[in-house]
């Protein structure tokens, strides 16, 4: 068995909530190190960044949602991408309202404010693909 197989074997037998802790720390990361290097890089402002940062890893996401954590349902297409889209998109607005407090209200580090928001946000994220985005429909 190759070693990309044995690692998916491993991953599909977790337990579905650490399935999608290990999705979403993935999708967490690229968030996180796409602003790190959009901020570095360009100057651009951080809650900026932040819009960059949420459509790279929402890829990230979907992909390893639909694939590994809510593959069970077997839920995909254009329909289920629109549902989870909607999903992230009112995480993302908690989001970047919470990370907007923390920047300019606290004055808190960009990188660790987001850090700490992309965990706070992530219970929401779970229950709503879990029981909307992903839900199996039934013809």
């Amino acid at each position: 068995m190759t070693g990309w197989r044995l690692v998916l074997q491993r991953l599909q037998a977790l337990p579905q909530l650490l399935q999608f802790i290990v999705v979403g720390g993935s999708a967490a990361a690229t968030h996180l190190a796409t602003v790190g290097v959009v901020v570095s890089l360009t100057g651009m402002p951080p809650l900026w960044a932040n819009v960059l940062g949420f459509l790279v890893a929402f890829i990230v996401s979907y992909n390893g949602h639909a694939w590994l954590t809510f593959s069970a349902a077997q839920a995909r297409g254009w329909a289920t991408v629109a549902r989870f889209f909607a999903v992230a998109c009112l995480g993302f607005v908690a989001n970047e309202s919470l990370y907007a407090i923390a920047l300019h209200g606290l004055h808190w580090h960009y990188f660790w404010s987001l850090a700490g928001v992309l965990v706070l946000v992530a219970a929401g994220t779970f229950v709503l693909s879990k029981f909307w985005a992903f839900k199996a429909r039934t013809a």
